[in-house]
Parts: structure tokens; C-alpha cells; sequence
């Protein structure tokens, strides 16, 4: 009974990862699915999608185990954030496909909201900036554009949800209309401070109170899933959004401890202990994890694309056949090419905030070819971390020292990319052996709940290196390639 379920319901893909009592990887399953671009600027899933792949990943990975539903003691939930549903109680269905974090048809409305002084008010209360990423704006877009969706609300017959309400509705038969307080904090709707939905500000947007979920510890008891699901009833004991579960899989459990996760965007979390550090550097103040009734704080910086950047070398202008290859092109790239590329296909996140932005590629020559954009393209990451790093130690006074970064995600298995994070920052980068680190991380609330699993102290102690990436790049050239980077950056915010 020490095997743990984790859900890992992620931008692209689902992954189901079945935990040994020993914490380590028993088995794994995954499926992607589709995604929909009904305009410049809008992203959405089809929230069917997001259930139907949960689910079987969930059930290929109990099979692939050798294992039954009696074997698990309970399931850990991660998500993609701020990613937005609204659904039928009744019916359980969807009144509309999921609005994703990275969509931007809302930023008018933003717009309005700062023009109208409503942001100090939504920044005190929820520790965000008003913008398209979070959850608000798209919940008042689905009940403004969906016919006679706001009268259903206001009659308590619609429920919203991030997608981890969403999951848990789906597993457990619509008995939880529940989410845990990290997901609560993305949704610009919810009170960090006083631990509670804020009336306030969902009279702003018109939405129901009754519409939310309710909001629960990381660590609590969720609701048990459908005993036809997977043939005996499991109780879903965890829940954290994909970033703070990383953070907790990491053990970044000490205030200043700080990590960066690369997947389709990048996400750095510094753990700020029980102060709610508000930021000067336009960082989000956040909730890291929440135990006992007790939250911790952190300051996060968003990149929206990290990893989607090695997707578009693929995908979109196709010099790749798969993402492995950037590292050897990068290795090959001419070094008297120095290009630098600005990826703000949906806009730039933290700390810029400019949702308008735009791409663009500076320093290219008639020789410019495959290893040059897969090199520029990876050094964009550790540019970006750069700026989030420099943001947080402008708001976390308390050590002057940049500390070791502990890295994860899918790009933290590329070594060249991690070599040159580790040169542009001038600090260590810490590769830990176990780089399915968000999924451990809601295994490890699933587990600590359950009592199958150690508690925090014997969790941190188990936390292992993979390689310390240590910086070899001088301060000089560090600095010049940096400045050229902000030079870039200025250029896309010009335009």
C-alpha cells in the first residue's frame, strides 16, 4: 500500500507515474492531445481531452506497474494553472472549451481594469498583476460570450475550475467541487491573505461565489475516486499546481531556496517562508504550499516560453526532427555568429508584462542556419531566468549571494542548454537525480497524507544530485552577452 498515483495533467500531454514505496518510479504512461488556436493570441483544450487522457494514462500506468486500484494507497494531483472551466453541475458538461493560461484574447479588458485603478486593489488582495494569464478574466468571458451562462451561474447551476476541480469533479462523479489554495492563488479571484475567496473582487468580474470551489490544504482528503474508474475506490490525498508541486519535489522547503522548472514555459519559485513578499519587480506573490492551515509564500516569475521554443524549431519552421537534437546543433553552432532570439510568441511574462510583444531574431547573417537557431533558441531560456533572478533578488533582500538554482523539466536534461543557464546567471545549477520532480512532488502530499510516505525533514533529506553545472563563462563575457540581450528585449517592446 506505499504506491502512490500522481496525475501530471500538463499543457500538452497527461502523464500518469506510479511511485514505489521507495519514492522511486514504478511506471509510467502518457498521451498528448490536441491543441486549438481559434485566433492569433487564443489557446484552448477541449476540456474531454484533458479527462479522457487523464484517465487512461492513469490506468496504463497502474497496468504497466503489475499492480491493481487496492495497491495504491492514494492519488497526488498536479496541474497546468490558471487554465480555465466552466461546466454543467447537473451534466458535468462543459459549457465551453478550456481557456488556457496561455491565451490572450482578455488583454483588452485588462487594459481597462489597470486604465480604471482596479489593479492595487486585485495586486493587495491576490498578490498578481491584472493580466490574461489568470483565471478571472476568462471565467467572465465564458458567462459574458456563452448565451444565458450568467443567469445559470447566478441560479448555482454552473461550477468553475481550474483543472485540477476539474479532474477531481471527473474522478470522483461530481460528489468534490474542490482545489487546494496553490491553484486558488492563480485564479486572481482568491484572497492570499485571508485564506478565502474575496467577495470583492468576484463582484468586479460578476461571478458567483457560488460558482468556486471549495478551497482545501495541498495535503487533504479531496474526495475518493468512482469505484467503476479503475475497478476499487482510491482516495485523491494531494494537490498542488504543476510549479508549486515542483517546488515541494524539489524540497525547496527553506525560505530563499529557489527553482526553476522548464516545460512548455519556465517557472522560478523562491520560497519566501511565511512573508508574503510583495514585489517592486513586477513578480507574483504567491502561495508555495499550504499544510496544516499554515501557508507558505513564494515570489514566482513566469516565462511563457521555454521549452515551446524548441517545439517551434520542430514544429514550426522544422529544423529539427525531435527536441534532443539542439543540443548537438547548438555544440556546432559557428561561434562568430552570435544571434539572439526574443521568443515572445504569446507575448513576454515577468518581468516585462507586455502581452503584446512580439518575436524576433536579431543578429542573423546570409550563414545562418539549423545550429545557430538551436543555439539561440536555448540560450533564450537562460536569458529569461536571468531577468526572473535579478527581479527576485531586487525584492528578496536577505542574501546578496545568488544561491544554487535546482533545475527540472523536460530542457533540464539538456546539458548544453544547463551549461550555459549556469554561465549567464554565474552561479550553480543543480540537476537532481530525479527530474520528474512536479509529479513527485503531489506524490509526496499524496503519500505524507496517507502516512505511507516520510514526512518533510526525511522527504528533504532524500533529495539527491544529478550533475552541478558550475559557471565557466567569464564575468566580462557574461555581462556583454547579457547587455546585448536587454538591448533585444528593448527592440521587441519598441515596436
Amino acid at each position: 500500500m506505499g504506491y502512490i498515483l500522481a496525475l501530471d495533467q500538463g499543457t500538452t500531454s497527461s502523464r500518469a507515474i506510479v511511485f514505489g514505496p521507495d519514492m522511486k518510479i514504478a511506471a509510467t504512461a502518457q498521451e498528448e492531445f490536441p491543441q486549438h488556436y481559434p485566433a492569433s493570441g487564443w489557446v484552448e483544450h477541449d476540456p474531454s481531452d484533458l479527462w479522457a487522457s487523464t484517465a487512461a494514462t492513469a490506468r496504463a500506468a497502474i497496468e504497466k506497474a503489475g499492480l491493481n486500484a487496492r495497491d495504491i494507497a492514494a492519488i497526488g494531483i498536479t496541474n497546468q494553472r490558471e487554465t480555465t472551466i466552466v461546466w454543467d453541475r447537473k451534466t458535468g458538461k462543459p459549457i465551453h472549451n478550456a481557456i488556457v493560461w496561455q491565451d490572450r484574447r482578455t488583454a483588452d479588458f485588462c487594459a481597462k481594469l489597470r486604465k480604471d485603478g482596479h489593479e492595487d486593489m486585485i495586486t493587495r488582495r491576490t498578490g498578481l498583476l491584472v493580466d490574461p494569464y489568470f483565471s478571472a478574466t476568462k471565467v467572465k468571458y465564458i458567462l459574458d460570450k456563452v448565451d444565458g451562462a450568467r443567469d445559470r451561474a447566478r441560479k448555482g447551476e454552473l461550477a468553475f475550475g481550474t483543472v485540477d476541480s476539474w479532474l477531481i469533479w471527473n474522478l470522483t462523479g461530481g460528489r468534490s467541487h474542490v482545489t487546494d489554495a496553490t491553484n486558488a492563488a492563480r485564479t486572481m479571484l482568491y484572497d492570499i491573505h485571508k485564506g478565502r475567496w474575496s467577495r470583492t473582487i468576484c463582484d468586479l468580474f460578476d461571478i458567483p461565489l457560488d460558482m468556486l470551489p471549495d478551497v482545501q490544504d495541498c495535503a487533504a482528503d479531496f474526495g475518493m475516486t468512482r469505484a467503476d474508474l479503475f475497478g476499487h475506490e482510491i482516495p485523491i490525498l494531494g494537490v498542488a499546481g504543476d510549479q508549486q508541486a515542483a517546488t515541494i519535489g524539489q524540497a525547496c522547503f527553506q525560505p530563499g531556496m529557489v527553482k526553476s522548472t522548464y516545460g512548455t514555459g519556465c517557472f522560478v519559485v523562491l520560497n519566501t517562508g511565511d512573508t508574503a513578499v510583495t514585489s517592486t519587480s513586477k513578480l507574483l506573490t504567491t502561495i508555495a504550499y499550504q499544510l496544516d492551515g499554515k501557508p507558505t509564500y513564494a515570489l514566482e516569475g513566469s516565462i511563457f516560453i521555454a521549452g515551446a521554443v524548441v517545439q517551434w524549431l520542430r514544429d514550426g519552421i522544422k529544423v529539427i526532427r525531435a527536441a534532443p537534437e539542439t543540443q548537438g546543433l547548438a555544440e556546432t553552432a559557428d561561434p562568430s555568429q552570435d544571434l539572439i532570439l526574443v521568443p515572445a510568441f504569446v507575448g513576454l511574462g515577468a518581468p516585462y508584462w507586455a502581452p503584446e510583444a512580439r518575436g524576433a531574431i536579431f543578429g542573423m547573417t546570409r550563414n545562418s542556419g539549423p545550429a545557430e537557431f538551436a543555439r539561440a533558441a536555448l540560450e533564450s531560456v537562460g536569458y529569461q531566468t536571468r531577468d526572473l533572478l535579478e527581479a527576485m533578488q531586487a525584492d528578496w533582500a536577505r542574501d546578496a549571494a545568488q544561491p544554487s538554482l535546482r533545475v527540472d523539466g523536460g530542457m533540464a536534461a539538456n546539458d548544453y542548454a544547463m551549461q550555459f543557464l549556469s554561465d549567464i546567471i554565474g552561479a550553480p545549477v543543480d540537476r537532481p537525480q530525479v527530474l520528474e520532480t512536479t509529479a513527485l512532488g503531489a506524490a509526496w502530499l499524496a503519500g505524507m497524507r496517507a502516512g505511507v510516505w516520510p514526512d518533510m525533514a526525511e522527504f528533504a533529506k532524500g533529495w539527491a544530485i544529478d550533475r552541478q553545472f558550475t559557471a565557466e563563462m567569464g564575468a566580462d563575457a557574461r555581462d556583454a552577452r547579457y547587455a546585448r540581450w536587454g538591448r533585444a528585449v528593448n527592440a521587441v517592446l519598441a515596436v
